[in-house]
């Protein structure tokens, strides 16, 4: 029986220009061939399949999306189970008479022309199969060739977490011919039925734990430019957006009410170190975690956070709130401070008041100048240097003095008159001894100062965030 084949097989071979040595499986495969459901079949005696059916033949793309299987952030690939349907005009085919089609053996597939496709961004691609092969081969009555796999494939997608978790991830997949320019073969969509789900509607978008996965066919003209010309091109669109809310409940809400509880140290005494220490501390050290776990435990163990080489959004969100906690936390130091010089400077003030009072009871002194320049000083030598000894009409100016002690470093120094040089200085000086003082009064000036301005500065800061985040990733969203 396979003697029935031969001159079959002799002219495809003659019209590929090769030569050809029938084998036992390809001798059934043409047996199945032509006698399908006894109808009689065979190819056109001068068929060639390395010659595309005419000049500028049109290959039609169609896939239907069943299921995606995940996405791969660290890998950047995505894996879907698809229902891929290639189409063209073959002129040369034709029916048996009295019907609108035949399905052919798979592996009729090697004896007619069929469009080297080439998907631009595909990894791995495996056809699925239970008892066999989900692939078929179908020529219809107006000589159109169709084949339809069912397959797993997946796709290397480039994305950028920059924007991360408010990132789109933006991925187009190409359909196009490796050999044939756009002269020879062009590639366009057509619409094939839709996946419907379990509840009869159709499914226009895929939602997993992370995603909200959209496809959408590109219509326009596409040209790849490789090889040796302009090659047509089929584009589908894939659009990943995250579902914002798990990161909301999980990083943003957590760490906005970790600040919060920050601006409660300043409603703490601040003598009660032990308890507005803790807080403080607790609340940073949370932060730090937060941030960690969002990051490097991210990256080492590729789980929670993708890699990227600048910041990401989150990352900068939650820097924010750890400086913010940080900033409070040196403000309680800065109050601790100003206690400890304002008691300092109570004491010394005390002793400034007993002495001016001192100088204000005491009666006047009146010195006869000419009495003065009379009287001779005596005096007795120590260590070489002459100790004047004072009489006794300069006992109660001794006494005076002794009272009104000046200190190098007393406040009574701002007011005594200097060089201009040192003015500066001096009204420098004081201005910091006035803030301190601010700092540590003890009726809390500065926890009160803090406890409005730090609520108004991170609002401002979350509007600036979040007006500037959304808008780069509205940016960032395809047309």
């Amino acid at each position: 029986m396979w003697t029935l084949f031969m001159p079959l097989l002799a002219l495809l071979a003659q019209g590929d220009g090769v030569s050809f040595t029938p084998n036992k499986e390809l001798l059934e495969c043409a047996s199945q061939i032509l006698y399908i459901d006894q109808h009689a079949y065979q190819l056109p005696t001068n068929y060639s399949r390395n010659i595309p059916p005419g000049k500028n033949t049109t290959v039609y793309i169609g896939v239907n999306v069943n299921r995606v299987s995940g996405v791969d952030e660290n890998r950047e690939e995505i894996t879907l189970d698809v229902f891929l349907q290639v189409s063209w005009e073959e002129m040369r085919l034709k029916v048996p008479p009295g019907r609108s089609y035949i399905d052919l053996p798979w592996e009729f597939r090697q004896l007619i022309w069929t469009p080297d496709l080439y998907i631009w961004q595909l990894q791995t691609m495996r056809i699925l199969s239970v008892l066999q092969e989900m692939a078929s081969l179908r020529l219809y009555a107006n000589r159109t060739v169709s084949v339809s796999i069912g397959a797993t494939i997946t796709i290397k997608c480039e994305m950028d977490f920059v924007l991360y978790p408010l990132d789109v991830q933006n991925c187009a997949i190409d359909f196009s011919s490796y050999k044939y320019t756009r002269e020879d073969v062009r590639f366009e969509w057509r619409e094939v039925a839709p996946w419907f789900g379990l509840a009869g509607e159709q499914r226009r978008e895929f939602r997993l734990p992370k995603y909200v996965v959209t496809f959408v066919t590109d219509k326009s003209k596409h040209i790849r430019n490789f090889g040796e010309g302009e090659h047509s091109a089929a584009r589908l669109q894939i659009k990943l957006s995250r579902e914002l809310r798990g990161y909301l409940l999980e990083s943003y809400l957590p760490s906005s009410l970790f600040v919060i509880i920050s601006w409660g140290s300043f409603c703490v005494i601040p003598e009660i170190v032990p308890g507005r220490m803790v807080l403080l501390v607790t609340t940073l050290l949370s932060l730090v975690t937060m941030f960690d776990t969002v990051s490097i435990i991210g990256v080492i163990f590729s789980t929670n956070s993708p890699d990227a080489l600048e910041l990401k959004c989150i990352e900068v969100w939650l820097i924010s709130c750890t400086i913010f906690v940080f900033l409070a936390l040196l403000e309680y130091f800065v109050v601790l401070f100003g206690i400890r010089y304002d008691k300092s400077w109570s004491r010394r003030r005390q002793d400034l008041r007993r002495a001016a009072s001192a100088a204000q009871l005491a009666p006047p002194i009146h010195i006869n100048h000419s009495q003065r320049l009379s009287t001779p000083v005596s005096g007795t030598p120590q260590g070489g240097v002459f100790s004047p000894q004072l009489s006794v009409e300069d006992e109660g100016l001794k006494q005076q003095f002794s009272h009104q002690t000046i200190q190098r470093d007393s406040p009574i120094l701002d007011t005594m008159p200097g060089d201009s040089s040192g003015s500066f200085l001096v009204r420098f000086a004081a201005m910091a001894d006035r803030g301190v003082m601010f700092c540590g009064a003890q009726h809390g000036a500065l926890d009160k100062f803090a406890l409005m301005v730090f609520p108004i500065c991170f609002t401002l800061f979350t509007i600036i965030y979040w007006t500037t985040y959304l808008s780069e990733a509205h940016r960032a969203m395809p047309d």
